[in-house]
């Protein structure tokens, strides 16, 4: 028997029709979707420039889920209060982006949010050891950051499992979300290892039916739910 968790998955809106976004949001809602994840992307920390406050403001008002705002940008510590302030509930940055991590960390927390740190996938995660007892999440990229779409890197689900071994001998309540790459064939091996919060794109608002694809991908971890 499985020990029970709460498993989420966390459809990013990255890869949604955003012409048609209200109507997007309301499939993945009612597919059981427990968080949105949406990516702010600068065009300079990442190739890729995305959305940014004003569209996040929008997105609060168009759903009841938390928001989980992951920040793909040059220094986070500038703006990541300024999101919360915007309507998200969860918002990460990466190690690699900020030198002043625990002070932005803190930012996050202090404006009533849930806080997280970001791994790229080169980044070993000795690189939060220190900074773990300050989260409420990390953040583990299973594809290079910058663009939707790509294909996991298998190493990611060691990665994991590391990881969530530090956490334990810690004995810290932090959660490890994934993203990149995530669909019905690997979820249940990121989930085994120790992921909880499961971020997908494309094999949700790829597959022409958002709201089954995401009541599929929760059926593939029933057994730890």
């Amino acid at each position: 028997m499985q020990n029970r968790r709460n498993i989420e998955i966390a459809p990013s809106i990255l890869s949604a029709d955003f012409s048609k976004l209200g109507e997007e949001i309301a499939a993945v809602e009612r597919g059981g979707a427990g968080v949105l994840h949406v990516d702010v992307m600068d065009g300079h920390f990442v190739p890729n420039i995305t959305i940014g406050l004003p569209v996040v403001k929008s997105i609060a008002k168009a759903t009841k889920l938390p928001i989980d705002t992951h920040l793909m940008i040059s220094d986070p510590g500038l703006y990541a209060a300024q999101f919360v302030s915007a309507g998200a509930q969860m918002v990460s940055v990466h190690v690699e982006a900020d030198a002043h991590l625990h002070r932005t960390l803190m930012s996050i927390k202090s404006a009533g949010a849930q806080a997280g740190v970001v791994l790229n996938p080169a980044t070993p995660v000795g690189a939060v050891e220190e900074a773990l007892e300050f989260v409420d999440y990390v953040l583990v990229m299973s594809v290079n950051p910058g663009f939707g779409g790509q294909k996991f890197i298998p190493q990611s689900v060691s990665k994991v499992r590391r990881l969530r071994q530090m956490i334990t001998e810690k004995q810290l309540n932090v959660r490890i979300e994934i993203d990149g790459g995530i669909d019905k064939l690997n979820i249940e091996k990121v989930v085994e290892a120790g992921a909880e919060i499961i971020v997908a794109g494309s094999a949700i608002f790829g597959t022409g039916n958002a709201e089954a694809a995401v009541k599929e991908l929760r059926n593939a971890t029933i057994q730890w739910v």
